[in-house]
């Protein structure tokens, strides 16, 4: 924890605190802030409260007196309910604004975590509750270059079992051995195991109209088998089996043959134009250093799959946050699920993934690449970024 930066990032936003409370070991934007031990018994509330200026003040229950030892402050025990609220009122001091894990109308669901009833007290003692959601981008989900060195390892064992399931699908189709989308997806998870990866669910290995499905998950039971004619989505997603290690997430499109028919290639090419829109504008922004919002990204990408007629067909915000979880808790490019109002900073990741998915047609699209924001406010994407779809068939 940077108690100086904190304090300065809370000085610069008006606030006159943060306040971190859990139970239960519920918030874990909590626990990797101020590194706290997960792994023993949380059985009893605790507050921990970093004011714009002067010593932190910590509150635990006398059960459990050593929660917060490892933090520096005042330390305050309580034991009866009374006495824990007349201790947070006081800690709190003439504080007017504090920010907390909460988020106005739940618009960012990942930083509202504190309950409504906690929330009520902190109002109770005349205190203003604002969202910590900005905190929470530069302090929880700030990345550093060895976090990217990470990504980057990461992403060259991901955009080489990609290259290696098209391939792997050309290969049994070739022998007659036509594979089940099930089949694909234990082929990459064993490629992965192999080199060091770890991950949860997935990969996605779908074909035509479960293309058409953004969370399709193949199962022995629904699997399709593969045929020369099917459009195939991969997406995969994982982090070198490291601790600490930052995640690396890719959609790409195939198609079984080996010429891309005018249909598929005109859907795909207006998704990239789309996923290539919204890079630009976040470059073009940090070149002018000028400040760009989650949600104008979004608006960006978007705009550009309504004109060619497609907009009700992208049913999912443009990108997400990415860092030791795959869906982090830094911004989202997003104004469709929520309108992310937050601004992308330096040593941030996030993914730009517009879709198009036409059940109608039994087809389904996606293009995904990870955009990495140095802190100089470089833009870097690792590996490859997919222009046209790949034709399978024409693989060795």
């Amino acid at each position: 924890m940077d108690l100086p930066a904190i304090q300065q990032a809370l000085r610069d936003a008006g606030y006159d605190g943060w306040l971190f409370y859990d139970f239960h070991n519920r918030d874990a934007i909590a626990a990797r802030i101020l590194k706290m031990d997960t792994t023993r018994f949380a059985s009893r509330r605790w507050y921990y409260y970093i004011p714009a200026s002067g010593e932190p003040q910590k509150l635990v229950h006398r059960i459990e007196p050593w929660r917060c030892d490892h933090l520096p402050g005042a330390k305050h025990v309580y034991l009866p309910w009374q006495q824990q609220q007349s201790l947070l009122r006081a800690m709190l001091g003439d504080a007017k604004k504090v920010a907390m894990q909460y988020s106005p109308n739940n618009a960012i669901p990942y930083v509202s975590i504190i309950d409504a009833g906690t929330v009520e007290l902190i109002r109770g003692f005349g205190v203003e509750v604002v969202s910590s959601a900005d905190l929470v981008g530069r302090f929880e989900a700030h990345l550093s270059m060895d976090d990217y060195k990470s990504h980057q390892d990461a992403g060259a064992v991901m955009q080489m079992v990609k290259d290696e399931a098209f391939r792997e699908i050309a290969r049994r189709i070739r022998a007659g051995s036509n594979p089940r989308e099930v089949e694909i997806q234990t082929f990459m998870r064993d490629l992965m195991r192999e080199h060091g990866m770890q991950w949860e669910d997935g990969p996605i290995v779908a074909v035509n109209e479960h293309a058409a499905d953004p969370h399709f998950e193949p199962t022995e039971e629904n699997s399709h088998v593969m045929k020369e004619g099917d459009l195939v989505l991969l997406d995969l997603w994982a982090k070198k089996n490291t601790p600490g290690s930052i995640y690396y997430d890719i959609t790409w499109m195939g198609y079984i043959g080996t010429e891309i028919p005018a249909r598929i290639d005109e859907v795909f090419q207006v998704g990239r134009a789309a996923r290539d829109t919204a890079l630009a504008l976040v470059t073009e922004r940090f070149a002018a250093q000028q400040p760009v919002h989650g949600w104008e990204v979004d608006d960006a990408c978007r705009a550009v799959v309504d004109k060619a007629g497609y907009g009700e067909y992208f049913t999912h915000r443009t990108g997400h946050n990415i860092g030791e979880e795959v869906h982090g808790n830094g911004v989202h490019i997003d104004n469709l699920e929520t309108r992310d109002e937050r601004l992308i900073i330096p040593g941030t990741c996030f993914s730009v993934e517009p879709g198009i998915y036409m059940e109608h047609e039994k087809i389904g699209f996606r293009t995904e690449i990870d955009v990495f924001v140095t802190d100089d406010g470089v833009i870097e994407v690792v590996g490859d970024i997919q222009t046209a779809v790949v034709p399978i068939m024409t693989l060795a």
